[in-house]
């Protein structure tokens, strides 16, 4: 903070290298923070966002994991569909919009399917990264031992590859709040979004910034009560942590 306001003061106060409305104080960020907080826009925003990532996001992880699994079982489907799929998750999400667009109009449906297909197949690559890099002596003693199929992956594969999966899931929301942007910023709907493409339209760059911090402690939040307690539970009954 202290950084930011002195850069503000030298740009813009003392040296004259840019002008207020192109980098703002953070004095006037938590102003327009304040406001939109107080007129009740930043929460309804939220919560309508919240929404449609939560239902996104639990679409994808469900299609993730069962693509991710089908290519594991399939040698030849891995052969073939993996570099599919890795070119597919390298397209930005803004890219899916028009086919979004075209296939369900500007709506929800539009915004979910931006957010699916955002994350999906970062959950699919990691799940397959993770079941690939399995130590195969697991999968041999479970075989002594009497194991096979089904328990095979319920009891083995599937707790031996969780901190690939978790780490694949952490992906997967980082694209799906991209592609809620991207959504949102395309479509009249309420959204964390729209507030930012109206920022942008009024020229506000503090409701633009203030906009970006609330979706960064948003993410930060959701990574330390969620993903983190995740990992963390991963780590200690894998022995991980350190002392």
């Amino acid at each position: 903070m202290i950084i930011w306001e002195v850069a503000y003061e030298l740009g813009v106060e003392y040296l004259r290298l840019w002008k207020a409305y192109v980098f703002p104080s953070p004095i006037d960020v938590f102003k327009t923070l304040y406001s939109l907080f107080a007129d009740q826009t930043l929460v309804i925003a939220i919560l309508s966002s919240a929404k449609r990532i939560i239902l996104g996001y639990l679409v994808s992880v469900i299609l993730g994991l069962i693509i991710g699994l089908i290519i594991v079982k399939f040698k030849w489907l891995d052969e073939n569909a993996s570099p599919l799929i890795l070119g597919l998750q390298t397209l930005p999400s803004i890219c899916w919009l028009p086919f979004a667009i075209l296939w369900y109009g500007l709506n929800e449906s539009a915004i979910m399917f931006v957010i699916a297909i955002g994350s999906t197949f970062a959950v699919a690559i990691a799940l397959e990264a993770g079941i690939k890099n399995i130590n195969p002596l697991y999968i041999r003693a479970a075989r002594t031992m009497g194991a096979s199929g089904f328990k095979i992956y319920w009891n083995v594969i599937l707790p031996a590859s969780l901190p690939a999966i978790v780490s694949g899931l952490k992906q997967g929301w980082s694209f799906a709040w991209r592609a809620l942007m991207a959504g949102e910023m395309m479509s009249a709907t309420k959204g964390l979004g729209q507030v930012l493409m109206v920022g942008r339209d009024l020229a506000d760059i503090s409701q633009v910034m203030a906009v970006m911090i609330v979706i960064i402690v948003l993410g930060v939040v959701v990574d330390k009560l969620i993903f983190g307690q995740i990992e963390q539970n991963i780590r200690q009954r894998w022995g991980l942590d350190r002392a």
